[in-house]
Parts: C-alpha cells; sequence; structure tokens
C-alpha cells in the first residue's frame, strides 16, 4: 500500500496476569490478523519498558499498536471496529488511540520510510516520534544514558505526554512525545544535558544501524490514559 500521512498509535493497559500473558503471547499472533484489516498500511507491535517506557526491563502490562491508513475517518473506524483491536479493548482495562498526520519525517523503518509527510507546518500541539535500531555492540551504553534523558524530558513542563516503546528489547527504540508547540520542542533538544550528550554520543559513536524521525499534527483521540485524556495538558484550540 503507498505510504499515507495519517497514523494512529493505540495504547493498552492490561492488569491481570492472565490478561498480561495474552498480551506477550500476541506480539507474535497478532502479526497475522492486522494485514487483513481493511485499510491499513504499515503496522508495528510495541512492547514498552518500566516506568514510563524509557528502561531496558520489560513493562508486561503495556503494549502498543501503530498503524498508518489512507485517511483520518479510516484510521478512525477500524481501531474502533477492527476484530483485532476489539480483542485487545476487551482485555485491557485502559486504552487511549491518538491520531495524527505526518507533517515531516526523515531516516528509515524496517528498511522503507512508512509515513507520506504533508510538508505542512503545524500550528500549535504537535506529537514527535523518534526510533532507532541500536547497533548490538553498543546497547549497554546507549541504556546507560536514557534514565537520564527521561529525567530531563519529565521535568520539563512542556511535555504533555511522553512514553518509550519497542519492538525488540535492548535492539529498538521508539520514543513518542507531545508538545504544545514547535518552538517547545526545539527548546528541549536545543538545551545543554543528558539529551544533547546522548545525540552528541550517537553521531560520533555511530550507535545506531537504522533512524527515523518524524513530527505529526493532532487530529484527535479517543480513550483515555491514568484515566484521563493527555491532551487535556494543552491547549488545543491555540
Amino acid at each position: 500500500m503507498t505510504e499515507t500521512p495519517v497514523v494512529s498509535l493505540s495504547f493498552f493497559r492490561f492488569a491481570r496476569p492472565t490478561a498480561r500473558l495474552w498480551a506477550l503471547a500476541m506480539m507474535g499472533a497478532a502479526r497475522f490478523a492486522l494485514p487483513k484489516v481493511p485499510g491499513i498500511g504499515f503496522w508495528k507491535l510495541c512492547g514498552s519498558g518500566t516506568g514510563e517506557g524509557f528502561t531496558p526491563l520489560p513493562n508486561t502490562g503495556v503494549y502498543a499498536i501503530l498503524a498508518s491508513w489512507p485517511d483520518e475517518p479510516t484510521a478512525r473506524q477500524q481501531t474502533t471496529e477492527a476484530r483485532i483491536y476489539n480483542r485487545y479493548r476487551a482485555r485491557a482495562v485502559e486504552d487511549w488511540t491518538i491520531y495524527l498526520e505526518t507533517t515531516s519525517a526523515r531516516g528509515n523503518w524496517s528498511g522503507r520510510m512508512p509515513f507520506h509527510a504533508t510538508d505542512k507546518s503545524p500550528q500549535g500541539p504537535l506529537a514527535a516520534l523518534t526510533r532507532a535500531t541500536v547497533k548490538p555492540s553498543v546497547a549497554v551504553k546507549f541504556w546507560k544514558r536514557v534514565p537520564d534523558i527521561s529525567r530531563m524530558i519529565g521535568s520539563d513542563r512542556n511535555v504533555a505526554f511522553k512514553i518509550g516503546i519497542g519492538e525488540v528489547p535492548l535492539l529498538h527504540q521508539i520514543t513518542f512525545s507531545i508538545w504544545p508547540n514547535a518552538a517547545a520542542m526545539a527548546g528541549f533538544a536545543r538545551t545543554n544535558g543528558p539529551h544533547a550528550a546522548a545525540i552528541q554520543a550517537v553521531r560520533e559513536g555511530n550507535w545506531f544501524s537504522e533512524e527515523l524521525y518524524a513530527r505529526f499534527a493532532i487530529l484527535g483521540e479517543s480513550g483515555s490514559w491514568g484515566g484521563k485524556s493527555p491532551l487535556d495538558a494543552l491547549d488545543l484550540t491555540a
């Protein structure tokens, strides 16, 4: 399917041990069901780390599904009505889906660029996604830096939502965050500290074998996370 600008990112929280075991098993089993969902393009199943996901220790209670779609109505319909999504929802104690439009993207994911960018400049709130394949030889060095970065981003009042997820523990890392505007996000990236030091180390040491960076305009959401909407911290009318 041709790459499209509309992306959904669905998070599911599981409480009961049996539900968590089911979700872990679905990291393999759902690979057969997702390609059959009408309209779905690129998709990925992701687990998470402990805390807010920025650790190499798996969190057996939180999983995510990322997918691209031809348009927003299709994305909303299928994430609401498709059987595979409802199977997750039926076992989860909470779920939240955010709908996005790709405004810029560079790099590759599994050997391709999965997002078609509109090249629009988001006015107001935006989401950022980074995805990297960490070289096994430097995985320990990489993960030693992650806790400091997590604390730094966590102390930034501009961050409405942040989470670390991934396809393969230790070797694949995805960060997803929501910001009130591009200036706030750029300000964090430019600030000297653990984040800037990590970026310099990554570049100098060539730590990643594959990288992708994307920004998105926020189209809407459904569900809740932590008993509320993560977007409550943003003024979406601005």
